[in-house]
């Protein structure tokens, strides 16, 4: 039985900020705002059936609460041109039901992002998601609920990188997950990420992850569960482009790959075990997941990460329930299952939002938190500098801390073209705030930052761009990859997504002459994160330091150097 979108989202209703004259956002007070939205607000949830499931996705070491812009540019193609998750901005408000203005219109999208940033304020925090997934167990009773982490929770701050990942181990422990699988834990090489497995406590869970020279399976596929009376079996899925796009050199003995066949051997082999529920708790990006929906046989829900999509609610695709939780706190997913012979026959399902200055912090979670903060204190709140724009990351083609980025590497560098990774994670700050080293290292932190100056032709780099490209818009999900477009400095180009590989890319020029990049001259370039081993080169958080300790003032106009063609 599906749950609707309007009684789901009735909170938001209740605890709209009011809009002014002609639909133009008003500017109250964040205490206003507070005023109309409580944390039973946020635990309000239609309760069915025997089991509940917690999804917690793509954190990316995030302890703290964090700001954190939604995409304005999120284009799917062929099939999955036009629909969840590639809906944004009004688009999405509109599919989902949802008013603007509200502190699910903040949440969800990057409407009116700023003035609503500075009513409701920031979101996550592990010691707020703390706060809901202990009062969701003492609500439902812990032998309901399954709590479930979808990876890529280990890399991405300043203090994971010095803690070389213990302070994300210690603090989720205090979560007590029941099982996870991952993507960029692999970035810190196999033996601490082997080390780091062991010292979970819980079962890390990969079934498309095999050795390499044996060809067999490399960790656990399933862990059975007993919630409420019922069989629930687990099923882990890694990021199976991990060796493409992060350096394979870290973890040499392991292959990944989709391997459906794979899947649906393991999914069978848990029918026969009993299971009553098949959970796949994935991470292979929300497209990939949806056309897995339709050929896999006996999966009931799929937990997807990876892309760090959030939908307010889990999408049925071919008897498949999909719930995508979003990334960096910001969210815990929720669906309470029914189960009757076997079989889910009711479920209702919600995105919770993490509003942090709703929630209560759990004082367990803050004091293990604290314990891996404070020693860096000084050093976490250092300013580098202060910013009079908005920095962002997402969006497929561009983003202003990318922008940033690019720029300083040309300048540190002395290049004439800057090239920065498509990646997802990474916060925003607001116009007006400081930008401190702990906010750099949530931008850069990562076990391979070195950046490279090379010289590169005009082809070399369409060739680049041509397959980075088509990792992100090939009509097929499972040749798609993840990420968004290497952002570029220096240079413009257009971009003709629906395009095949090798002619989506055209119209290559310098931004500081005009002139069209010439397929067989050289450039000097710029880039960082390269998977190639033996790179040379300052780390990218040590040149931005630097970059930004000198610039005082940043001011990143929101240009578009990239020409989309849809």
């Amino acid at each position: 039985m599906a749950y609707s979108r309007r009684d789901f989202l009735q909170f938001s209703v209740s605890a709209s900020m009011a809009l002014a004259a002609a639909g133009h956002l008003g500017n109250p007070t964040r205490a206003i705002a507070q005023q109309r939205l409580t944390q039973d607000d946020l635990l309000r949830f239609d309760s069915k059936g025997q089991v509940t499931l917690l999804h917690f996705t793509d954190v990316h070491a995030q302890l703290a609460p964090v700001y954190f812009r939604p995409p304005d540019t999120n284009i799917g193609v062929g099939d999955y041109a036009g629909i969840p998750p590639h809906l944004v901005g009004e688009e999405f408000l509109k599919e989902f039901g949802i008013e603007r203005g509200t502190p699910l219109a903040y949440a969800h999208t990057f409407v009116d992002y700023v003035d609503l940033a500075r009513s409701y304020g920031r979101l996550g925090g592990l010691d707020r998601t703390a706060t809901l997934v202990k009062a969701i167990r003492a609500d439902r009773g812990d032998d309901k609920v399954l709590f479930l982490d979808g990876g890529d929770t280990w890399q991405g701050s300043f203090t994971s990188l010095k803690t070389n990942g213990q302070d994300m181990i210690e603090c989720m422990k205090l979560l007590k997950p029941d099982a996870m699988t991952g993507h960029w834990e692999f970035t810190f090489g196999s033996e601490r990420f082997l080390e780091m497995v062991e010292a979970m406590g819980y079962p890390f869970l990969a079934s498309n992850v095999f050795d390499s020279e044996w060809d067999e399976p490399a960790f656990d596929n399933t862990a059975y569960f007993e919630k409420g009376g019922v069989s629930v079996a687990v099923i882990g899925q890694a990021m199976p482009y991990t060796p493409i796009a992060n350096p394979r050199w870290m973890f040499p003995e392991w292959s990944f790959g989709i391997r459906p066949e794979v899947l649906q051997q393991n999914i069978d082999a848990a029918r026969e075990q009993g299971a009553e529920v098949v959970v796949l708790l994935s991470h292979n990006g929300f497209d990939v997941d949806r056309k897995l929906a339709g050929i896999l046989s006996g999966v009931d829900v799929i937990l997807t990460g990876h892309t760090h999509d959030a939908v307010p609610v889990a999408l049925e695709v071919d008897g498949t329930l999909i719930m995508a939780s979003g990334s960096h706190g910001k969210f815990l997913g929720r669906i309470d299952l029914e189960v009757a012979n076997g079989k889910v026959t009711g479920y209702s399902s919600s995105l919770i939002p993490v509003f942090s200055d709703v929630l209560e912090p759990d004082a367990e979670m803050a004091a293990k938190i604290a314990e891996f903060r404070d020693p860096h204190k000084a050093e976490l709140e250092r300013v580098l500098a202060r910013t009079d724009s908005l920095l962002y990351r997402r969006g497929n083609f561009n983003g202003t801390w990318d922008d940033l980025i690019c720029q300083g590497i040309i300048e540190e560098r002395d290049t004439q073209i800057s090239l920065s990774p498509g990646f997802r994670w990474g916060t925003t700050l607001l116009p007006g705030d400081d930008i401190t080293m702990d906010d750099l290292y949530t931008e850069t932190a990562m076990s391979y930052p070195q950046v490279y100056r090379n010289e590169m032709t005009g082809a070399q780099l369409k060739e680049i761009l041509e397959d980075v490209c088509d990792n992100l818009f090939n009509k097929d999900p499972f040749f798609q990859q993840g990420g968004d477009m290497v952002r570029v400095g220096g240079m413009s180009y257009t971009c003709a997504v629906n395009e095949t590989i090798g002619n989506r890319i055209s119209d290559l020029r310098l931004t500081a002459t005009g002139e069209p990049l010439d397929a067989s001259s050289t450039y000097v370039v710029g880039g960082w994160a390269s998977v190639n081993q033996g790179v040379e080169g300052p780390a990218i958080y040590d040149l931005m330091e630097s970059y930004l300790t000198r610039l005082g003032t940043v001011n990143v106009p929101d240009e578009r150097s990239v020409k989309v063609v849809v």
